[in-house]
């Protein structure tokens, strides 16, 4: 496409160079080439033909004080490692358990940190050829496979996660564009399962398995058009955000299977969705090579990001550096030190994160810096920074002060040899109604929905327990009460009959119908908006970091965690977090990549 085009005319000798380190405005972060897992032998993998490799993290509270613990697939092969991180060289030779499997390979694995413990944890891992194996690695045992016969789905498992507040209901999605839900205590059957119909809506349908006995799957959940390429519970478990590869990004409400929301790509299909650490915000990615923000609360796109050559193959938020100040902040200057009294990466603040951001919609008229940074890599092997700030989330604000440390290009500031991508010349960087444009105007900031919108907004979390608590475990012998830290409903609110349940499922079947989106006629909407009509974010970093397709980006407390199709799994070091491995990494970095 053009903005590929674009972007591609930029390359050369710099664009070419794989970075050991990268400057953001917190410090330097660092490769800890002695702290990269990969198979013991190390010998890249020869990727072709075969899964993503991926990469999931769990902490089993032991008491040494090294509780983290990594699993990452490579081809037919998934290794389990304590992991060190910063702190210690990866012992490559010691895995606690390794695992080759013969005609399937693993595509994708979830930790259940409800559960887990020095002595047990429960992994899911979803394979290419449809099953879901229940493991513990630490015990090295196999629990339970579920989908055996492949009699549920036969198409590779895309994205497998624990239901959020549960130790037994997972769900996971296929390739074929279903999702299910289960239960490790149920089985799955020795024939195929018979589904009814629970609900209805545009471009998605939900059935329960129809069987005389408890079964698996409890829910079957068909959305959208194509391969369901990921889907991400939001921070406090209550909506689920779906990607597909008909370019549709659709969030539910879990537990009433209800749709909230959706936005449809500028091109092609989305392959990876997040939610911001206060759960206003989601971000996409995927083959128009661009990042698109999203908000959850007025569904509509806020803004994109473009930066990438290729696929998006996966985005995340990094909740250490998402900051609120009540204050005008110290402008920065350039020192690490200076920075730190300002930002500090710590647990305490990923937590606090969600709190804090809330005063974003409080009537409260003080002065509050919003930053919000997350990543992305792609398959163009780079690794990208963005800062999600104020100027762009709340526009019709005058700004308290100058931010010189945000790299942010909104709707009024085309970006440097962006061709023939234009950008809007709107003087007060608003978003106007035309005929030809249904977005609406931009809200203020304070009351970023209107009264009536936030009053359904807050009976949502009302009534989501109770309507698949009543209606589904009643209908699909279904129950959410294993799901801990949530806030139930009055017993009187869940007992519904099944026949009050029933009746108002027919009537909303009566009143929708499925319908197809012509993409064509999404742009220029709010499902779509036009390039012009949205600000667009340039990276704060763009840097190429690998040989191969980037598959994997997390933020830890101390650290990035990258992957490459290579089968390497890397650690970079948070600014001033390097450690014991701080002077055997500046002897191995080559000379020339500090940028």
């Amino acid at each position: 496409m053009l903005i590929s085009k674009m972007a591609a005319e930029g390359g050369g000798k710099e664009m070419n160079e794989i970075k050991t380190q990268f400057t953001t405005r917190e410090g330097v972060y660092k490769l800890l080439t002695h702290s990269e897992y990969s198979r013991p032998n190390r010998v890249p993998f020869n990727s072709q033909g075969s899964n993503p490799v991926k990469v999931s993290f769990v902490n089993v509270n032991d008491q040494s004080g090294n509780g983290d613990r990594i699993c990452f697939n490579v081809g037919r092969e998934l290794y389990f490692y304590i992991y060190k991180g910063v702190r210690k060289a990866a012992d490559l030779s010691k895995p606690i358990d390794k695992r080759i499997y013969k005609g399937t390979q693993p595509t994708c694995h979830d930790f259940n940190t409800l559960s887990a413990t020095a002595e047990s944890v429960s992994l899911l891992v979803g394979f290419s050829a449809g099953q879901v194996q229940l493991i513990d690695p630490i015990k090295k045992e196999t629990s339970k496979l579920f989908n055996e016969e492949r009699l549920i789905d036969k198409t590779r498992v895309t994205c497998v996660k624990w239901v959020p507040g549960s130790e037994n209901l997972f769900l996971v999605a296929h390739s074929s564009g279903n999702m299910y839900l289960y239960n490790v205590e149920h089985v799955c059957g020795t024939t195929a399962p018979h589904y009814q119909l629970l609900k209805q809506g545009e471009n998605y349908t939900v059935h329960t398995c129809k069987s005389k006995s408890t079964r698996n799957p409890l829910l079957k959940w068909t959305v959208g058009e194509g391969a369901l390429n990921e889907f991400a519970f939001s921070p406090d478990g209550k909506f689920l955000a779906c990607v597909s590869q008909d370019g549709f990004l659709r969030v539910f409400n879990f537990d009433s299977v209800e749709l909230h929301g959706t936005m449809k790509s500028y091109f092609g299909g989305l392959l990876c969705v997040c939610w911001s650490p206060d759960g206003k915000y989601i971000v996409t990615g995927g083959e128009d090579d661009l990042v698109t923000v999203w908000s959850f609360l007025d569904c509509r796109v806020i803004a994109r990001g473009h930066g990438h050559k290729s696929w998006v193959s996966v985005v995340a938020f990094d909740p250490y550096t998402t900051s609120v100040e009540e204050s005008d902040p110290v402008e920065f200057s350039g020192s690490d030190e200076d920075f730190q009294d300002q930002i500090h990466f710590g647990r305490d603040r990923a937590n606090s994160t969600q709190s804090r951001l809330s005063k974003r919609n409080s009537t409260d008229s003080r002065p509050v810096s919003v930053t919000y940074r997350f990543g992305s890599v792609g398959q163009d092997t780079q690794l990208c920074l963005w800062d999600l700030t104020e100027d762009i989330l709340f526009p019709h604000l005058p700004l308290s002060r100058t931010r010189t440390h945000t790299n942010v290009m909104n709707a009024t500031s085309p970006p440097a040899g962006s061709g023939g991508t234009n950008t809007g010349s709107n003087g007060n960087n608003s978003i106007t109604s035309t005929p030809g444009n249904s977005i609406p105007p931009q809200l203020p900031r304070s009351n970023s929905l209107p009264h009536s919108a936030v009053a359904n907004a807050n009976s949502k979390s009302s009534v989501m327990d109770s309507a698949i608590a009543s209606g589904v475990s009643k209908f699909a012998t279904l129950s959410l009460h294993d799901r801990k830290d949530r806030h139930h409903e009055k017993d009187h609110k869940r007992n519904h009959s099944m026949g009050h349940i029933t009746s108002k499922s027919s009537d909303k079947l009566n009143l929708v119908t499925k319908t197809k989106m012509d993409p064509a006629k999404t742009l220029g909407t709010t499902l779509c908006p036009r390039m012009e009509d949205v600000p667009l974010l340039e990276p704060l970093i763009c840097k190429k970091i690998a040989h191969e397709r980037l598959t994997v980006l997390i933020f830890l407390e101390d650290c990035l965690v990258t992957a490459c199709q290579e089968g390497f799994v890397c650690t970079w070091a948070r600014p001033g977090k390097v450690g014991l491995l701080s002077s055997q990494n500046q002897a191995n970095s080559p000379s020339g990549t500090v940028v």
